[in-house]
């Protein structure tokens, strides 16, 4: 199930007993903050506990719905491409380099909730506040003020990010801390060769690579690939980067690399991919 959505932004709110959607994807992006309740965000497989205060960020590669424990109120965020892309002369020098688009395809947000310490909790609560009561304005998409509200949402969500990077001492490490390493690098192919995983791990390569197949029942080079594969997959699928943006943003040298690549695994090529 595949939503889709024409306005460049729009907010939405409302308090629910029990989802009203099952598993779906959107052609947009989402903010999603929860002003009360708990319960379980089912995001691309991943389970991830949420109360109030969380914030969770959805771009179009993702599958997701919520387990609802406790009444949840929930405040929609939503925007397309041409939101930012039709602003970028109100960016910062900052968000010209990590574009909010960037920003919520991150991984880790992807992973794991969000982890938000003060004073950054109560600036998002009243962040998220000052957006819902500008909402009865007919203006919202074109409003600068609304504009850099949801722009600081953005700064919060990278501070955030930088103090979540896994911490491995010596060769005390899981499964767990691999693979958020992984999917944390799987952008940069120098970083998830054997070599350079068993260096940040601190251990032989030799011993990781038996290790990988022991735990996770494939060898790790499947796993990159198979990995690699599916979220290039993703990308095609959105139909929202071209070929040539999908190369640079996985490391390949260019179209033609990651093409051989592609047809090697799925026996056709992007393009053709894209099209059926």
């Amino acid at each position: 199930m595949k939503l889709n959505q024409f306005e460049s932004l729009m907010l939405d709110e409302f308090e629910e007993e029990k989802f009203h959607l099952p598993e779906h994807s959107h052609s947009y992006y989402e903010l999603i903050y929860i002003v009360k309740g708990d319960g379980i965000h089912h995001l691309n497989k991943n389970l991830l506990p949420y109360t109030a205060g969380d914030l969770f960020a959805i771009s179009p590669d993702d599958q997701h719905y919520f387990d609802i424990h406790n009444s949840t109120r929930f405040v929609f965020i939503k925007f397309t491409d041409s939101y930012f892309s039709t602003k970028k002369n109100l960016y910062s020098d900052d968000m010209l380099i990590s574009t909010p688009e960037q920003i919520m395809r991150e991984r880790l947000l992807k992973e794991a909730t969000l982890q938000l310490d003060e004073p950054c909790r109560t600036i998002l609560k009243n962040t998220v506040e000052n957006i819902t009561a500008y909402n009865c304005r007919q203006d919202i998409s074109s409003s600068p003020i609304i504009f850099f509200q949801v722009l600081s949402i953005f700064g919060l969500i990278k501070e955030a990010l930088s103090k979540m990077t896994p911490e491995v001492q010596g060769t005390a490490f899981d499964n767990r801390q691999v693979i958020t390493y992984i999917h944390q690098n799987i952008y940069f192919p120098a970083l998830v060769q054997i070599k350079a995983v068993a260096d940040n791990f601190n251990i032989a390569p030799s011993y990781f690579s038996a290790w990988f197949k022991r735990n996770f029942g494939l060898t790790y080079r499947d796993y990159i690939n198979n990995l690699r594969t599916k979220l290039i997959e993703q990308r095609i699928k959105g139909r929202n980067m071209p070929i040539k943006q999908i190369a640079h943003e996985f490391g390949f040298t260019d179209e033609s690399h990651l093409s051989n690549y592609f047809k090697k695994r799925k026996n056709i090529n992007p393009s053709a991919f894209g099209k059926r």
